[in-house]
């Protein structure tokens, strides 16, 4: 297996297992965590005292493998590279989260998919409008819309009911956040295409729109770089194989 942090596809492939029916991007069995808007124990993109491009490798894992709200913390070495991932849960979850390094000596990235216990309204009150936004398509009645604060080393995912009808509204459910290290949140805005933030729109507004920043030519394809919506299916096979 060859790791790569495909911000969304790897979100929905990783936890869509081949006993999966279908990906269900809200879920009462996700982490059941609201520090994205409180700030505890520590604030964004800190997480629980691990910090991207800060906290090493092994202080992180043992971390998760002490936190009694947590369980099966299994590491995913890759097979040709230095990258590994540890992927985690809830305790009486479903698998849901995982921390990825590049190098396999310090925490890069934070994966949370989440319960739907958090609006945008309330990440827009404490972290302010996003800079920056991108959209994938699910299934017929699942999208997202990813809300990017490139200062603070974040993208936000928001619950889109469908691309055709589905509407970003204070409402919409947050069902994932990631955070990054500030190297690997340059490369995500420097290689996307990436929509503006326009306030509370349709989701065909926002991608029938022209991209407003283009990306530039991807040197090559690592563990930062994001999937579009045509992708998704591609990845989720690799997850699967």
């Amino acid at each position: 297996m060859k790791l790569r942090l495909l911000i969304l596809a790897a979100l929905l492939a990783l936890f869509a297992s081949a006993c999966a029916p279908a990906i269900e991007l809200r879920n009462p069995s996700y982490l059941q965590d609201i520090s994205l808007i409180t700030g505890e124990p520590c604030a964004s993109p800190c997480w629980r005292g691990i910090i991207p491009g800060e906290t090493e490798w092994g202080d992180a894992l043992a971390q998760l493998e002490d936190d009694p709200t947590l369980q099966d913390v299994t590491t995913q070495p890759s097979e040709d590279s230095s990258e590994i991932a540890a992927s985690f849960q809830r305790r009486d979850g479903v698998p849901c989260c995982l921390i990825y390094s590049r190098e396999g000596e310090v925490v890069d990235q934070i994966l949370l998919q989440l319960a739907p216990d958090i609006t945008v309204s309330e990440v827009l009150d404490v972290h302010g409008e996003p800079t920056y936004v991108s959209g994938a398509g699910v299934s017929a009645e699942q999208a997202s819309l990813g809300l990017y604060y490139p200062e603070k080393q974040m993208v936000v995912y928001a619950f889109i009911a469908g691309e055709e009808s589905g509407t970003l509204t204070a409402e919409s459910e947050v069902f994932a956040v990631l955070y990054v290290k500030p190297s690997d949140m340059d490369e995500v805005i420097t290689y996307n295409p990436l929509y503006a933030w326009e306030g509370y729109q349709t989701y065909a507004t926002y991608i029938d729109e022209q991209y407003d920043k283009t990306a530039a030519p991807t040197p090559s394809f690592g563990a930062t770089d994001e999937v579009s919506a045509t992708d998704e299916s591609d990845a989720t096979e690799e997850a699967g194989s």
